[in-house]
């Protein structure tokens, strides 16, 4: 019996015709629903995107200028607050130096354990004037041990060094902050100084923070910068260290001077323990308990100092699954801080209108919700379809000119990265879908990752000890591990975008639109950062 083809079965003109006729029927549906539908919709998010892309440009200028009057004005720390530094008395001995805790929380640290503790240990301070806890709930047995060796080899050279550990992860670094201070000789201390596992601060750290704790009883926190020691490791880094690097010379230092408020960082700061009592003690709520602490004790009239001067050297992530975890937590935690703490800020009676208005709009609303959407609606989907749809146009005013002076303005923090400026705009854009969807998350208690806390992995030495172990075989990748499907998709559709604006449009916007999507693509195969092989 002869076979059949499949074009004796549906001949090549059936097949033709079948096909013309879906694409008829869609160009028709599309006809249909584009006047009536398509194009206000995306009328009014224009509007919407252009009103949100103002208030961060404002937001934006307002700091600039801010910065530019501190820088004129002088207006250092050191004159802005009593500081004196800390001499010997000999009449009262060491006792004339407060009694300081310091926390070193850790979970399953096996890189970089010995980092922060081996430089919390040579911190320059009376021996008796100092407990340091390691707050280790790691789960890996033998992790465990390594840590609570370390801590015995410090305490064998006179160091007053306490291993502490839990039963369970209640809290998580919260609960674990909140548990240590629970501990007698805790509650003997003044002031509390908190380092991840990965910070390594200098000798004369505690010299130059505790001053401005002591002289200036309203202060309740000081927070140091965070400098790098892996910036150079790969692009990732370098991108991490851009945003990082405006952060904190920009938005802690304007916060700081102008309304004595700001978001804890987390470490590398120092914490006068009644104002954390009075504020209520450490919550975990959500998973910015940094932030959760500071907008607390903030409502309770404390101040807040921002030392950039005081530097503390740490370990970004290099690896694009670790970095992702991490901005999950950072973009969905403060939007559900804020859906959270809302009418708590409004009503409250004991900080200025001012105030209020400063952290509800530029904290949270510019920097933690509308910075994040706006990137990622407006440049990659509202912008993409105005190229379908050339009855909506968008002003080159908002498509060009203000993202371009934004980010301008971002090259401040860090001069020396100014040529990565057009990498650095295009992987924004890409991590803005991820951070969008973490501030929805948030927003909207949608999901079990609201409240999800995954430790940052910090790799330490570990690949270059990788690199001069010869391993036996060629270690194997699992591609589909890497795969991230909504870049791809959104990298899809950007492309498509942009191929039709080369065929039919009149904007140049495919330029922006290829480059963008081959962005997404890069992400979207997990081709980013530093790949660490299981072999």
């Amino acid at each position: 019996m002869d076979r059949f083809s499949a074009t004796t079965l549906l001949p090549d003109g059936l097949i033709q015709g079948t096909a013309d006729d879906i694409s008829m029927q869609m160009v028709l549906i599309w006809g249909q629903i584009k006047k009536p539908l398509i194009v206000p919709l995306l009328r009014i998010a224009v509007v919407v995107c252009l009103i949100m892309s103002l208030m961060l440009f404002m937001e934006r200028v307002y700091m600039g200028i801010v910065i530019m009057f501190m820088k004129l004005l002088g207006r250092k720390p050191e004159v802005r607050y009593k500081w004196e530094p800390l001499k010997d008395d000999t009449e009262l001995g060491h006792s004339a130096y407060p009694m300081i805790l310091v926390q070193i929380p850790m979970y399953n640290e096996r890189e970089v354990y010995k980092l922060s503790i081996g430089a919390v240990c040579d911190l320059s301070w009376p021996a008796d004037r100092i407990f340091i806890q390691v707050l280790d709930d790691s789960t890996d047995y033998t992790i465990k041990q390594m840590v609570e060796l370390e801590v015995q080899r410090w305490a064998n050279k006179g160091i007053n060094i306490r291993y502490e550990i839990r039963g369970n992860r209640t809290g998580y670094k919260a609960g674990a902050l909140k548990e240590g201070l629970k501990h007698e000789y805790a509650k003997r201390c003044d002031y509390v100084v908190i380092f991840d596992a990965d910070f390594q601060p200098e000798s004369d750290f505690l010299r130059r923070t505790i001053p401005f704790l002591m002289y200036n009883p309203e202060l309740a926190l000081v927070q140091a910068r965070w400098i790098f020691v892996n910036a150079d490791e790969c692009l990732l880094t370098r991108m991490q260290e851009m945003s990082l690097d405006y952060h904190f010379t920009v938005e802690q230092e304007v916060g700081s001077s102008s309304h004595a408020f700001f978001g804890f960082n987390g470490t590398a700061g120092v914490w006068r323990i009644a104002s954390i009592n009075e504020a209520g003690g450490w919550k975990d709520r959500t998973t910015v308990e940094d932030m959760d602490l500071s907008i607390r004790a903030s409502l309770k009239g404390w101040k807040f100092l921002y030392l950039g001067t005081a530097q503390v050297k740490n370990e970004l992530p290099s690896t694009l699954n670790a970095f992702r975890h991490q901005q999950h937590r950072w973009s969905c935690g403060p939007a559900n801080l804020f859906r959270k703490m809302f009418k708590e800020i409004i009503t409250n009676k004991k900080v200025a209108i001012w105030k209020k208005i400063y952290v509800i709009y530029n904290f949270f609303v510019v920097r933690k919700i509308v910075g994040h959407i706006v990137t990622f609606i407006f440049y990659c989907v509202v912008l993409p379809l105005s190229v379908l749809v050339p009855e909506v146009e968008v002003p080159k005013w908002g498509a060009v000119y203000v993202p371009c002076i934004i980010t301008i303005l971002n090259a401040v923090g860090t001069p020396r990265s100014v040529h990565l400026l057009f990498y650095w705009i295009l992987f924004e854009n890409v991590m803005s879908l991820h951070r969008t969807k973490a501030t929805f998350i948030g927003l909207f208690e949608a999901g079990r990752s609201v409240n999800e806390w995954i430790v940052t992995e910090k790799l330490g030495d570990a690949l270059k000890a990788k690199a001069t172990t010869k391993a036996p075989r060629k270690p194997r990748f699992r591609f589909g591990d890497r795969l991230h499907l909504l870049e791809l998709f959104i990298g899809a559709f950007l492309f498509f975008c942009g191929c039709y604006d080369y065929m039919y449009g009149r904007n140049y916007y495919f330029i922006y639109l290829i480059i963008q999507s081959i962005a997404f693509f890069i992400v979207g195969i997990g081709y980013v950062g530093t790949i660490v092989p299981n072999t």
